[in-house]
């Protein structure tokens, strides 16, 4: 699992056991607050999480890391590919993470209308998050801190445009994970 060529093989497929995922994140070496200031899109390391697709479903792009103090966690897409930032409001992420609508398969279309139908009650341009080093699994690496949810999300490095993610959210026993690639800004 050490090797570049097996971690890439891993995130190619896109899915994975909780197991192996944390293997490759702890062989994984850490990145700095600099090496995270960018646009990043995402998609998820399919574990058997319940969050498995939900973001993709949301038309999720990735997030955004002006500089430590001023991060936008959450980018989705409109229904004309427009990036758009979300504050992500924690009671409504509580009622998802506990509806069974994250494994829906027939919900998805009603998903992604309720995107584009909610996109004024939730986009921001404030910052929703910030970047610190903070200590995970043994390495001090940067983590991004939600301002009103229990989450950390922690990056360990795979190459110099990709990072893998791990979300830690507080009464969560499962990790979630998540790839981010390095996207040029126009």
């Amino acid at each position: 699992m050490q090797t570049l060529e097996s971690c890439q093989s891993v995130l190619n497929a896109g899915k994975t056991t909780t197991e192996t995922a944390l293997q490759l994140f702890d062989a994984l070496e850490p990145v700095d607050l600099d090496f995270m200031i960018g646009r990043w899109q995402g998609s998820g390391l399919h574990t058997d999480h319940p969050m498995d697709g939900f973001l993709e479903t949301l038309n999720w792009y990735g997030k955004e890391f002006v500089d430590p103090e001023t991060v936008h966690p959450l980018l989705f897409l409109d229904s004309q590919g427009k990036i758009f930032k979300v504050a992500p409001n924690p009671t409504a992420i509580n009622v998802l993470f506990n509806l069974p609508i994250l494994k829906n398969d027939s919900l998805k279309p009603w998903l992604r209308l309720t995107n584009s139908l909610l996109k004024p009650l939730v986009e921001t341009e404030e910052s929703q998050a910030r970047l610190r080093m903070m200590n995970y699994r043994g390495k001090v690496s940067a983590t991004m801190i939600y301002d009103y949810l229990p989450i950390n999300d922690s990056f360990r490095k795979v190459d110099d445009n990709t990072v893998l993610g791990i979300m830690d959210l507080k009464r969560s026993p499962q990790p979630f994970f998540f790839v981010l690639k390095r996207r040029v800004t126009h």
